[in-house]
């Protein structure tokens, strides 16, 4: 009896290890596929400017300047989350990002539809709860961080 105690005892232990790393694995895929894809519009901003985003800016009312912002949200963000450096607070600066972009750029497509029956702003949407996903699950085992990390 004693000897079938200690095997269902490892099975669990066994399991719960696996359960754990695929917890750490599905975090890492998150935060790449986040990261890499933010990367490919900051880049496109470091490459043509932010000119129409200060101008967008402007035209709200608000300080051009803050376009420069834009960087951090699509450029040094994602990188940190990508690394799995202060992922958490990485990953709230690109919540804030998305919520100004959606605000200032795409308010007029909240309640549309695309041309083949999705949301118009699904894009939006999947960086939006991506990025809060990574903030409240945060970085995992598999990151520069580490998981002891308070802020990962």
């Amino acid at each position: 009896m004693n000897s079938t105690l200690i095997t269902r005892e490892t099975i669990m232990e066994n399991s719960n290890i696996s359960l754990h790393a695929r917890d750490d694995q599905g975090k890492l895929v998150l935060r790449v596929v986040l990261a890499v894809l933010l990367l490919f519009h900051g880049v496109s901003k470091l490459i043509g400017g932010v000119g129409f985003i200060t101008g967008m800016l402007e035209k709200a009312g608000l300080p051009g300047a803050f376009g420069y912002l834009v960087y951090i949200g699509e450029v040094v963000a994602p990188l940190m989350i990508l690394f799995g450096v202060f992922t958490r607070p990485a990953a709230l600066v690109v919540a804030v990002n998305m919520i100004v972009a959606l605000l200032l750029v795409h308010t007029s497509q909240v309640f549309t539809l695309n041309e083949t029956g999705g949301w118009a702003l699904e894009l939006q949407g999947m960086y939006l709860g991506g990025a809060i996903a990574v903030a409240l699950l945060g970085a995992g085992r598999y990151s520069l961080g580490g998981t002891a990390g308070r802020w990962n």
